[in-house]
């Protein structure tokens, strides 16, 4: 017998682009669409909802919260949940709740079993950049940290992929419909 799936409290922010201010009007049509769990602000010029939504998971909590901002229609998308997937050595160490000499000999392999992802950008500048959701799997393969965090890591990095590809379709159509298609990165099955 299965027991059935809780939902929990998940908090989260998604970034706006398209408006630079707060309204009565756009308060309005976020409440009405469903965002009466958000808190509006504005921070260097971007438009923020901050979240404490209930769902079954990190992953459907945000593409709800996605579903009911698209369902307002107010003139603005959304350009990604703010929270970056690239992520420095003393970043990695803040989410494992380790010290960054335990993540940096991680990363040279002189602790642990080895095979630490390789950082993905600045790298010939000395200050790496790793993917948070490749370093998630290898300390969730090597039991650092529970799988419900390498799950949330993951949906966020596609998320926020997804979302930053819908952004640059809307910006620069042709392009990314170039760039798309000479990658061959939709196929039809």
């Amino acid at each position: 017998m299965t027991m059935p799936k809780c939902e929990t409290e998940f908090d989260f922010t998604l970034l706006l682009d398209g408006i630079d201010s707060i309204s009565q009007d756009l308060e309005d049509a976020l409440y009405e669409a469903g965002c009466d769990d958000a808190t509006i602000s504005l921070r260097f010029g971007r438009i923020c909802l901050t979240f404490s939504r209930s769902a079954i998971s990190f992953k459907d909590a945000i593409i709800s919260a996605i579903n009911d901002v698209k369902k307002s229609r107010i003139p603005a998308s959304i350009l990604r949940v703010d929270q970056c997937d690239l992520v420095t050595q003393a970043e990695i160490a803040r989410r494992m709740e380790r010290s960054r000499e335990l993540v940096r000999l991680y990363i040279s392999g002189a602790r642990g079993p080895g095979g630490f992802p390789a950082p993905v950008c600045n790298i010939t500048d000395g200050a790496p950049l790793w993917y948070w959701c490749e370093v998630a799997y290898w300390l969730w393969e090597n039991n650092i940290i529970k799988e419900d965090e390498l799950r949330e890591a993951q949906d966020l990095a596609v998320i926020n992929i997804v979302l930053e590809l819908e952004h640059q379709w809307q910006i620069a159509p042709n392009l990314t419909r170039e760039v798309v298609e000479a990658l061959s990165l939709l196929r039809a099955e």
